[in-house]
């Protein structure tokens, strides 16, 4: 699998080459503040096939909790593009930033339902996890 992606503005661009590790739904409260509310698509990649070919993001991660993800996004327009997760060797890349989104081709786990709001849908004969699974 090879994809490219970018924000919204075009201000950064990004190639991640590899087999998605996981396709994934996720409601946790962390995601739906960077989505504004809903749940988020993920793709997880192989670190080592991930990197920004235009531009730079900028990085932000949370000083007040145990085991912080770091989230990537554009400096310009703000678009989220990926998050890194202390001692995983995968990039979750934000589906809606691909230049071909239905190379997604939709969620095999749904992930942090705890956190799931009433109006988030979940797809029937998804897995779904209160948290991640084992």
């Amino acid at each position: 699998m090879d994809l490219t992606g970018r924000c919204y503005c075009g201000a950064i661009r990004y190639r991640t080459v590899g087999e998605a590790a996981m396709r994934a739904q996720c409601h946790c409260r962390e995601c739906q503040y960077v989505s504004g509310g809903a749940a988020v698509l993920i793709m997880g990649m192989p670190a080592d096939g991930f990197q920004y070919t235009q531009g730079e993001p900028r990085r932000f991660t949370r000083s007040d909790i145990p085991n912080p993800v770091t989230r990537e996004f554009c400096p310009e327009c703000g678009t989220h593009l990926a998050t890194r997760a202390p001692g995983v060797p995968l990039v979750f890349v934000k589906i809606g930033t691909l230049d071909d989104p239905a190379a997604f081709g939709g969620p095999q786990v749904v992930l942090y339902t705890i956190d799931q709001q009433p109006w988030h849908l979940i797809p029937e004969g998804v897995p779904a996890f209160p948290r991640m699974p084992g």
